[in-house]
């Protein structure tokens, strides 16, 4: 039997809740693994700004910064509870940040799968598109370019541009193809590791966060390409772009001082680093 959602108790709580709940309906989250809503309440307080912090990962130096940047509520896109706890102590660190913030009354809303299913993905399908159109097919999964073959190498640069400035990501090509020259008709997107969602779409091309070596394995053994652009990299720029400033536009329907902010410690924690430069 489902859990009726958990109600906050602050008053800018409440209220940056049901905003939230309102533009991604927690209805659409996949609960069947995924842990979505109010994680950590607090209370009114005096000294309470009415200031937001987004972010895709709560660590413990977002929640830091959270803290130092005044804010009595993070959203965290993904969930820093997804299983049971069984103790709470300061010998985790998911468990510290968690005891940090409710020491400085900070409570914690995560989404995740109800911001995927709200408009996550369709960004991210619009993302590879570009200026070209773009049909979805009778599967739900498939997308196909309405008027001819594009360039991967147009695609994966467009995709580089608008998920941040990143200056690399990783591709698996068919064997004998060239990411230079080859063309696509179809594709199929999912943030972050989605392969199992959208492995059965016949799209030429899969973009994802992440997949694992045996499923790019598969893909490419059956003539797909794959586009991986690290984890939350596939996620960070729709909260960015999309999410903060729709936000933040609910929230001062009520409340004209409300201010959603970001955090510079919320990034993606792989790099790629060229053996060749570093010094031994």
């Amino acid at each position: 039997m489902a859990q009726p959602p958990v109600a906050p108790s602050a008053e800018f709580t409440k209220l940056v809740v049901a905003s939230m709940r309102r533009m991604y309906p927690e209805e659409g989250a996949d609960r069947t693994w995924d842990n979505v809503g109010l994680l950590l309440d607090n209370s009114s307080a005096p000294s309470q700004q009415a200031k937001v912090l987004l972010t895709n990962d709560l660590t413990l130096p977002v929640a830091k910064d959270a803290i130092q940047q005044g804010a009595s509520v993070i959203i965290s896109y993904h969930p820093i509870i997804f299983s049971g706890l069984k103790a709470i102590t300061h010998n985790d660190a998911q468990q510290s940040t968690l005891l940090l913030l409710a020491r400085n009354n900070v409570a914690v809303y995560c989404p995740h799968t109800a911001v995927d299913a709200g408009g996550l993905n369709t960004w991210l399908q619009q993302v590879v598109a570009g200026s070209s159109h773009a049909e979805m097919q009778n599967d739900g999964l498939t997308l196909s370019f309405a008027n001819g073959p594009v360039p991967l190498a147009e695609i994966a640069t467009r995709l580089a541009s608008r998920l941040g400035g990143l200056k690399y990501v990783m591709i698996a090509s068919p064997p004998g193809t060239s990411v230079e020259s080859k063309t696509v008709r179809s594709f199929a997107v999912c943030a972050g590791s989605g392969y199992s969602v959208i492995k059965d779409s016949p799209a030429e091309l899969l973009v994802l966060g992440e997949t694992s070596h045996h499923s790019a394995l598969r893909a490419i053994q059956q003539g797909q390409t794959v586009v991986q652009v690290f984890h939350s990299n596939s996620e960070r720029a729709y909260l960015r772009q999309v999410l903060r400033s729709r936000l933040e536009a609910a929230l001062r329907e009520t409340d004209d001082k409300a201010e959603v902010v970001m955090s510079d410690w919320d990034k993606e924690p792989f790099d790629i680093v060229a053996v060749s430069d570093l010094r031994a």
